[in-house]
């Protein structure tokens, strides 16, 4: 049934939000799988990020498929199913409760919340560090299963694992600690009859090096999101208001997914009674979790995976334009779905007669997460339906408007990308991506002086993007300001050394304000890095011509 309600996927095709940037314009990917960008893949930080094996993965489809976007497709839709299978088996083999462990795995599977992970092929690290999760859970449980022969073999398979699915994507990171949680259930390894303080020196200590892993992880990621300009200055206050009115919004999309968006854009107002209500339907859930932990451990399990699983990208730390994101449930409604399958077991154990209702409303729950999903799998078919879609169910949506933009950009329609544009910074003028996208759509209309405006606003806002500063360069050499120029493609180079055009128009910025040696020095660089660069040839040639000198 996964397979089947998924399959649509096969026909879609790439989209303006990722895609190009991790596929479709990434040589590194569309080359396949060779040696030299084997080594790309483990020491690079594009996209602001540190996944390597999901960059293999990417080569490796670009190695069977080429840029033909349905077999990419195709590949995270056997991710996908993969996965609930998986879930199946470990909660099968764990908890010996057949249908609930189906029923969690088909409410994973089918949920119209899994679509964003599964049919945007830029988020092949969404199901391909899950598939290397649920293997970990299973080898783990062989591990941790009492009178189990080559128990050490499990255990050292269970921690190979873990770093294959740090690898795929870092939000693997919370694993060491769900491993915890379900040692309490549905592994039974707590013990309520000893002191707390024993059950975490004898539990704890096997943990140690899957926490060695993830804080390695953890801090390699941070450190390739604040190279690349990723991680947002705002100010922790606001960070953590958001962060505590993303759980119940989460909840609700989990229980009512209306309104998919692929992105949800970042709101810097949330009321204060509105945050303090989240907080403290969070906190109360949270006790009654922690006091029902003899009688009930699956709530306090379950409750918890969903709570902390969701931590590294809850926006504490702040990357990007989004204050949530459908991807981000992958693993952590998880939780919310062995909650509502083993809650619905416990009322039926308590009034017997129920069983007659909520049999059937769990399988029309289901059937209506098929009927969802389809509909919104259609929606990813080509960009401008996604986009189209995310403006219209959501309010004052820049990132969708900027993404509609674009999509239209591409196409031809020009007018109508200008205006979305505008709009996007109308709304919020502190996307740098807007203020830089109406900036070169500006210039395509002539409007040379508004467009120095808005990519002055776009390097204002994201100061470390190069390529934000090298079009600001560009634009102001055009315009005649050749010495703010130069500081701006000085800027470029501090960020990105390597970066031919810049060093080529900064030769011919300091050639114009006579600062000749400069120039040859520049050209010379430009040359350097891209021996077959014609333009710097000939220019360093007609500027040695003119200035014998500097031979």
């Amino acid at each position: 049934m996964t397979l089947a309600v998924y399959w649509p996927v096969t026909r879609h095709q790439f989209i303006d939000f990722d895609d190009y940037q991790y596929i479709v314009d990434n040589g590194h990917v569309t080359g396949g799988l060779n040696w030299a960008d084997f080594v790309w893949a483990f020491t690079n930080t594009e996209a602001a990020n540190w996944h390597p094996l999901t960059w293999l993965s990417h080569q490796l489809d670009c190695q069977w498929f080429g840029l033909n976007p349905g077999g990419h497709h195709l590949v995270s839709v056997f991710f996908h199913t993969a996965n609930a299978l998986l879930l199946f088996l470990f909660l099968r083999h764990t908890t010996g409760a057949l249908w609930r462990s189906a029923f969690v795995a088909a409410l994973f599977a089918w949920h119209p919340l899994r679509v964003e992970s599964v049919a945007w092929a830029a988020e092949r690290k969404d199901v391909l560090c899950a598939f290397f999760w649920l293997l970990t859970l299973i080898a783990y449980a062989r591990y941790a299963a009492p009178g189990k022969a080559n128990s050490r073999w499990f255990y050292a398979l269970a921690l190979g694992l873990s770093a294959l699915s740090l690898l795929s994507k870092p939000m693997a990171v919370t694993l060491p600690f769900a491993l915890l949680l379900l040692d309490l259930w549905p592994l039974n390894r707590w013990d309520f009859n000893i002191p707390f303080t024993r059950n975490v020196r004898r539990l704890l200590p096997e943990k140690i090096p899957f926490l060695l892993l993830a804080a390695t992880a953890a801090a390699v990621t941070f450190l390739a999101q604040k190279y690349n300009g990723a991680v947002s200055p705002l100010p922790p206050s606001t960070r953590l208001m958001n962060a505590i009115e993303a759980y119940p919004r989460y909840i609700v999309k989990f229980i009512c997914p209306t309104n998919l968006s692929i992105v949800y854009p970042y709101r810097y107002d949330w009321p204060v009674i509105a945050v303090a209500g989240a907080a403290l339907a969070v906190l109360t859930i949270s006790f009654l979790a922690l006091k029902s932990i003899r009688q009930t451990p699956w709530f306090f399990t379950s409750w918890f995976w969903f709570l902390g699983t969701l931590i590294p990208t809850i926006g504490l730390v702040q990357v990007g334009a989004a204050s949530m994101a459908d991807r981000y449930t992958y693993l952590p409604e998880i939780g919310l779905a062995i909650m509502v399958a083993w809650a619905a077991e416990l009322f039926i154990q308590r009034r017997p007669g129920s069983k007659n209702f909520i049999v059937p409303a769990g399988g029309a729950a289901l059937a209506i997460c098929l009927a969802m999903t389809s509909i919104q799998i259609s929606y990813w078919r080509v960009s401008i339906s996604l986009f189209l879609h995310a403006v219209k169910v959501t309010d004052d949506n820049y990132v969708a408007e900027n993404g509609l933009a674009m999509s239209l950009e591409k196409i031809g329609r020009h007018d109508d990308a200008l205006q979305l544009y505008r709009d996007a910074v109308r709304i919020e003028p502190r996307y740098a991506v807007s203020q830089f996208n109406l900036a070169n759509e500006l210039l395509h209309f002539g409007k040379r002086d508004e467009a120095l405006t808005h990519f002055q606003a776009a390097v204002d806002n994201s100061p470390h993007d190069p390529v934000f500063q090298f079009d600001l360069g560009l634009c102001q050499l055009q315009a005649g300001r050749t010495a703010a120029a130069v500081d701006s493609f000085n800027s470029a180079l501090r960020d990105q050394p390597q970066l031919v055009p810049a060093h080529f128009h900064l030769a011919q910025a300091l050639a114009k304000l006579g600062r000749f040696s400069e120039a040859a020095t520049q050209y010379r660089e430009t040359l350097k890095l891209k021996p077959d660069y014609a333009g710097a040839k000939n220019e360093l040639a007609a500027l040695l011509a003119a200035h014998p000198e500097l031979h």
